[in-house]
């Protein structure tokens, strides 16, 4: 399937510039279509599980029943930090940045893996297996050892949502969270060839290793334009609730007062974000689930306010907001969720790159003076 701009050489920030051919996601932001291997978004969020799509993003292929349960008991296994991960977690100063943090251990976890410089496809895979199944174990411990609480300990089966959520509150989370949880996870694996993604492919074309390249995909998702989104979400919904104002006074008056109304708009999509009409539809049996719609409803009532004064729709971090506010998560965790989906897909494209590696050095075009001399003999 072609992409809607193939023309285009050049562009500032590449906007529109064909940098490789991937089988691995496509997007056409005219028409609000996000495909996964040939799979709409939609279809894989209502009937697939994380892990389903995690196999579909490595392999180009859903799993049968047994690739699933091997998938699944394999993650069960990795699910185990090194020692040395878990005491530089406890030495971390309270308020780290939680991305950070998790750049840090990330990067900390290479030196514990054997395989972490054999680029067989093999040991790749299991290495992509690995950073999936660690990445939440280092996210929530990071967030109770935080707070004065200790680990807790993954559960020796489930998926990665229910663990997630478990290791969070040492509790199983209930149908709803578990299934919304999941689907933010699908919604969130893989997005192209984001500034993240990119970044991972341009490391690992050098032939350094998956964790190198991870590791610099995580320092992309970090910058505010990129991965913080939804956070910013969060923070624009506290604060409606704390000023007592209504959320459609209150964003009337960012309007007027030509300032931004986060979760709105997208680099890539021109109509609504598909992701976003997924999650919208979750959200309520979540709300119900969990005891409270605050969010959820203040959240459709700025989503009625923009599509009546800007005719403008929410994109897939509006509604992730509402979701890890009900479900109670905090704020600074938002972008390390979303780097704990996008393992799967960061990881896929590495696979993909390495299948015919050439090494990515586009060129710039020169726009700086020419002819000087120093007119020194």
């Amino acid at each position: 399937m072609a992409s809607p701009d193939t023309e285009k050489t050049t562009g500032k920030g590449l906007a529109g510039v064909i940098a490789l051919d991937t089988e691995i996601c496509f997007i056409d932001g005219q028409k609000g279509i996000l495909i996964y291997s040939g799979y709409d978004i939609g279809d894989l969020a209502a009937h697939c599980s994380f892990e389903e799509v995690a196999f579909l993003l490595w392999n180009g292929r859903l799993p049968d029943d047994r690739e699933l349960r091997d998938l699944s008991l394999r993650l069960a296994s990795e699910r185990t930090l090194p020692p040395m991960v878990i005491d530089t977690l406890r030495l971390m100063p309270e308020d780290a940045d939680p991305m950070a943090a998790l750049r840090t251990g990330v990067s900390i976890l290479s030196l514990f893996d054997g395989e972490a410089d054999d680029m067989s496809p093999e040991a790749n895979m299991r290495k992509a297996i690995r950073l999936t199944a660690r990445i939440p174990v280092i996210i929530a411990a990071l967030d109770r050892l935080r707070k004065g609480e200790e680990m807790v300990d993954p559960l020796k089966d489930g998926s990665t949502a229910t663990n997630f959520l478990y290791m969070m509150s040492g509790q199983k989370p209930g149908e709803a969270a578990e299934r919304t949880f999941d689907a933010c996870l699908v919604l969130h694996a893989e997005h192209g060839l984001n500034a993240s993604t990119f970044t991972g492919r341009v490391i690992g074309a050098t032939l350094s290793d998956m964790y190198s390249a991870i590791t610099g995909a995580i320092g992309a998702l970090k910058g505010p334009l990129h991965g913080g989104a939804n956070i910013r979400v969060m923070e624009m919904l506290t604060a409606i609730d704390r000023s007592g104002s209504s959320p459609t006074t209150f964003v009337k008056k960012l309007l007027a007062d030509k300032e931004r109304v986060m979760g709105f708009g997208h680099r890539v999509y021109k109509t609504i974000d598909p992701r976003a009409t997924i999650l919208r539809e979750m959200v309520d049996s979540l709300s119900a689930e969990q005891g409270t719609r605050k969010w959820y409803d203040m959240s459709l009532e700025i989503m009625d306010v923009m599509a009546k004064n800007k005719n403008l729709y929410p994109n897939v971090d509006f509604f992730s907001a509402s979701v890890y506010a009900t479900l109670g998560i905090s704020t600074d965790l938002f972008t390390p969720i979303f780097a704990m989906a996008r393992i799967t897909g960061w990881s896929a494209h590495l696979l993909e790159q390495w299948k015919d590696n050439r090494l990515i050095r586009p060129r710039a075009a020169y726009t700086g003076p020419v002819g000087r001399t120093t007119g020194r003999s």
